[in-house]
């Protein structure tokens, strides 16, 4: 397969040890593309649900894969979320090609490009952080009777729906104004001075432009792996929202080793580590 050479890719929301994880369409983006740089914009591990113990093998791949690009010279920006906080401990902590912050700012020929995860003006997490925790229980929930449906659905020939995805789309439908979390990402980019922002956590993939006083900020949502496969790509001097659409349910079994769960995080630790000395 040929790969497709590009400046960035941005990913965010993979949300790997649950179930809703498109595990294997993350592995074939990830394997379809060579970028300079892979930013990793939070909620990619998700340590909210990880007690339960579900780290299946197409989601320890996905970090092997990473890890492959790691060795390769990609450089990798890990951008912690709120579901990965427990990361958020190690800003600024860069292990060769790996860096991890709790923001980032892209310069490429004086534009400026802001890029987080976008908890951080979600009055909710804030506020109601058990109530927001209270939701990720109930969006897996809503996965485990999503797999259900579709696996009835696939043996009546019937094309698979997602339910969460078409609830959200229902409730949100967009209206002439600004969200909040929109006002707030457009009043904190003008004073950080740049001209574009590239968020995730809303799970809402978007491409717009934003004013307010005299001010266009381009607002991207990257989106997310568990409803709509999207990414966010820097090439030929421009970003570019795109979407995933090769994935396939079946792959060739070529399952990797995986550890005990409760050894899980020290070999993922190691492999890290070892990823470092080589460069």
């Amino acid at each position: 397969m040929e790969l497709k050479k590009i400046d960035v890719s941005v990913i965010s929301d993979l949300h790997l040890a649950t179930h809703a994880c498109k595990a294997k369409a993350v592995l074939r983006y990830l394997k379809s593309i060579e970028p300079e740089k892979l930013i990793l914009n939070g909620d990619i591990i998700d340590s909210w649900r990880f007690s339960r113990s579900y780290f299946p093998k197409s989601h320890l791949k996905v970090i092997r894969q990473i890890i492959k690009m790691m060795e390769k010279g990609v450089k990798v920006i890990y951008i912690t979320g709120n579901h990965d906080d427990f990361m958020r401990k190690f800003d600024k902590v860069e292990l060769g090609n790996l860096r991890i912050t709790n923001h980032y700012i892209l310069e490429k020929k004086g534009h400026r490009t802001w890029i987080f995860h976008g908890d951080i003006f979600d009055n909710i997490i804030h506020r109601a952080r058990w109530l927001a925790k209270s939701g990720a229980a109930i969006y897996g929930l809503f996965t485990l009777i999503n797999k259900f449906i579709n696996a009835l659905l696939k043996l009546a020939g019937i094309k698979e729906i997602t339910i969460y995805k078409s609830i959200k789309t229902f409730l949100n439908k967009k209206n002439n104004t600004y969200s909040h979390f929109e006002k707030a990402i457009l009043n904190a980019a003008r004073n950080k001075n740049c001209q574009t922002v590239i968020c995730g956590h809303t799970h809402s993939p978007c491409d717009m432009i934003m004013s307010d006083q005299n001010t266009n900020i381009r607002y991207i949502n990257c989106g997310d792996w568990v409803e709509n496969l999207s990414a966010v790509e820097f090439s030929d001097n421009k970003w570019s929202l795109v979407y995933f659409t090769e994935y396939i349910e079946d792959e060739p079994n070529t399952d990797v080793d995986i550890p005990n769960k409760k050894d899980l995080y020290k070999q993922l630790y190691r492999e890290i580590i070892f990823s470092s000395n080589l460069n």
